[in-house]
């Protein structure tokens, strides 16, 4: 059963304005009830039909790229393509690299643009990551680079074949959540979640489709 943020058990953080929490709510986000954190999700945010045409324009329009990644003094290829897109001055560091943006496109550029009305959120960058088949997978980490402020906000969406999203504590000892991620949901973290949590989309063999996944965020360079 959805539940509100208002009945949650713990408290939501200071660092979520009350104004856009409200606004959320009202646009259909349901709180996850996450300790600490402020997690939002709308499993249904684009109808099928239209989800189907947003995949499809993506996988055509993005340019999707092999991701090399600095691990143990070397690089190497990360599971899963990826393309950072965002205006140009949105240069964005994580995992020792540096990456440059690549333009809008077409369709980021309007689902930009529905974020902004939905949620009342402006983001300057988004990390596009395609998961070619339940094969490639991300490892457990926070978005908690310095050009993300303290208290990042980071919409989630995706399109294609379902997944599974998990959060875990980054102090021992807590359980570990997990969301099923599927076509054209939405998920939001904002408030203190990258701070005391990692999350990670593990592999699914089984999983033959592919996953386009968007996390549009804010870039800050004085944060840098």
């Amino acid at each position: 059963m959805p539940v509100n943020p208002t009945a949650l058990p713990h408290p939501v953080t200071a660092e979520v304005d009350a104004a856009l929490l409200a606004r959320w709510q009202a646009a259909g986000l349901r709180a996850v009830p996450l300790p600490g954190a402020c997690v939002l999700l709308d499993e249904n945010a684009w109808p099928l039909a239209q989800a189907d045409l947003l995949l499809q324009a993506l996988l055509a329009e993005i340019d999707w790229r092999a991701l090399q990644l600095r691990m143990f003094g070397r690089s190497v290829d990360a599971p899963r393509l990826a393309c950072w897109i965002g205006d140009a001055d949105a240069v964005y560091c994580y995992s020792r690299t540096r990456f440059v943006p690549q333009p809008w496109t077409a369709t980021t550029t309007r689902l930009r643009e529905q974020l902004w009305q939905r949620l009342g959120l402006h983001f300057n960058g988004v990390l596009a990551n395609l998961y070619r088949d339940g094969r490639d997978s991300m490892g457990w980490h926070s978005d908690d680079e310095p050009e993300l402020g303290p208290a990042p906000v980071i919409a989630s969406l995706s399109f294609g074949a379902p997944r599974t999203f998990r959060l875990r504590p980054r102090a021992r000892g807590g359980a570990t959540l997990s969301l099923q991620l599927g076509h054209g949901s939405l998920l939001l973290m904002a408030g203190r979640t990258q701070a005391l949590y990692q999350h990670a989309l593990p592999p699914r063999t089984r999983v033959r489709e592919p996953r386009v996944n968007l996390t549009f965020r804010q870039v800050s360079p004085s944060h840098r």
